[in-house]
């Protein structure tokens, strides 16, 4: 910390518990941690701590809240809603360094891990076992398992096997009080009590901080046949997910790419894909080898009813491989598109997704906006991907707008604000949209008891009545990206 650099009375204490390489104050070293992955919304934090153990974070986390500031846990940062910024005056309490594998129970399928512990290092870890950790969001290698808890997070597996909250049975927590909570009576899953577990998935960092989870192992599919099936028209592409859905198949996985993000993905990674197609749809279905081929014959016949003109599968893990890793490098290659991009998030009925994905493109017109789209076509989840310059105010605050526009539209379909990536900041003043005043009082009542004085990431998730983020506002010296904090 620089001599010069102005101190608030927290950092003294937080040094004096963590030690001087623990605590981040210097302001360029903060711009580091002033956003997450949604670029929008930004806000520097009085301070960075990296705890190395839940204890750490329980004791940092009273010296905070009796200083009155905000906590805001954060993970790795991957995060695509603003839900790890600090507003107002925040600590940000970084569970990176948290990153121990306390436990693998191969005989009862379980792990227990801390929280910093990244997606892939537990994968790697129980790589031979024959088990696997399920969910599987795009930023795996980067995502914490506490990051991917607190959001809920999905990925390609999730439409067969289930979102992050399906394969957690036990969290340890850290409440606004300093205090530790365990919701996990025995080693074994007792299902004693209210479900705690799947109240904090989901909760996006608003009722306390997640600092070690017990994690379900499942066996790895034996068994699968992965396909693509190429399109000249993305509603066709759209009708045939609605398609096979209906007719009683659930594959593990089923991933769209438009055109313009097969032409990206194909020039930046070389995978063999046709540059001129209009969307491609990306399915596997895993299961009993002798059910596999026949399932896979009714879902070629359900694409090829829909007019695509080129499918191709196989059974090969090489090339099972390749696909996947085309589906999941999708986002580092739109940076040879713009300089910035805004991903959203919206969930469909599937029976909806071919008129909405072409709404969706007007949308963007209307506006002026370049939109690419990947995502987990066979849950309903779009992900249209806004192309813009962060560093323009006038194209920050057009992207918000449009990005409203497209998820007010989603909402009239049946849909919602969110599939997987959580509402954050980035969708707050939409939850009225969706939620009765009841509803949302009874979301205030569950953070009041565990958080009394609204200490930890307020703001986020649910309205709050103290703390309120305004990004559609134009950019100010004093608030990066365009953010405004009332109260």
């Amino acid at each position: 910390m620089p001599a010069s650099a102005p101190t608030h009375p927290v950092i003294p204490e937080l040094i004096r518990l963590l030690g001087p390489d623990a605590v981040l104050t210097d302001p360029q070293e903060l711009r580091v941690y002033e956003c997450d992955g949604f670029p929008i919304a930004k806000g520097l934090p009085t301070a960075v701590i990296f705890p190395r153990d839940t204890v750490q974070v329980a004791q940092a986390v009273g010296i905070i809240t009796r200083h009155n500031l905000q906590v805001i846990p954060r993970g790795s940062g991957t995060g695509l809603a603003g839900g790890a910024v600090a507003y107002g005056s925040g600590v940000i309490v970084c569970t990176s360094r948290m990153t121990r594998i306390e436990s693998i129970d191969l005989d009862n399928r379980v792990a227990v891990v801390q929280a910093g512990v990244l997606n892939t290092a537990l994968s790697d870890a129980i790589l031979h076992s024959g088990l696997r950790f399920s969910p599987d969001p795009s930023s795996q290698r980067a995502s914490t398992i506490g990051g991917n808890a607190a959001t809920n997070a999905g990925g390609i597996n999730t439409l067969k096997h289930g979102v992050t909250t399906n394969h957690v049975l036990g969290v340890e927590f850290v409440t606004a009080q300093g205090e530790i909570v365990q919701t996990r009576a025995t080693g074994l899953y007792d299902g004693v009590g209210p479900d705690l577990p799947a109240l904090l998935c989901g909760s996006e960092g608003i009722l306390g901080i997640l600092t070690r989870i017990w994690c379900r192992l499942v066996p790895i599919p034996r068994h699968f046949r992965t396909m693509y099936a190429v399109f000249n028209d993305s509603q066709a592409a759209c009708r045939s997910v609605a398609d096979v859905i209906a007719a009683g198949l659930v594959p593990a996985s089923m991933e769209m790419m438009d055109g313009q993000m097969v032409r990206v993905v194909e020039e930046a990674f070389h995978y063999g894909f046709p540059t001129d197609a209009q969307a491609l749809l990306l399915i596997e279905i895993d299961g009993v080898e002798r059910t596999l081929d026949g399932q896979l014959q009714q879902v070629v016949s359900i694409c090829k009813h829909n007019g695509a003109c080129d499918i191709q599968h196989c059974s090969d893990p090489t090339r099972r491989a390749e696909l996947w890793s085309a589906r999941k490098r999708a986002f580092g290659a739109i940076g040879r598109l713009a300089r910035s991009y805004c991903t959203q998030d919206a969930c469909l009925p599937r029976s909806a997704l071919a008129k909405a994905i072409k709404e969706i493109t007007e949308i963007g017109r209307r506006f002026g906006i370049t939109l690419s789209n990947v995502f987990h076509a066979g849950d309903g989840n779009v992900h249209p991907i806004l192309l813009f310059d962060e560093d323009n105010p006038d194209e920050v605050q057009n992207t918000l707008r449009c990005s409203e526009e497209i998820l007010e539209y989603c909402i009239t379909l049946g849909g919602t604000i969110t599939g997987e990536h959580g509402v954050g900041v980035e969708k707050l003043h939409l939850m009225p949209k969706l939620f009765s005043p009841q509803t949302l009082r009874t979301f205030t009542d569950i953070k009041t008891a565990l958080d009394p004085g609204h200490h930890i990431n307020d703001g986020k998730l649910i309205p709050s009545d103290t703390l309120h983020i305004e990004l559609m506002q134009p950019a100010t010296p004093r608030s990066p990206g365009g953010a405004m904090v009332i109260g």
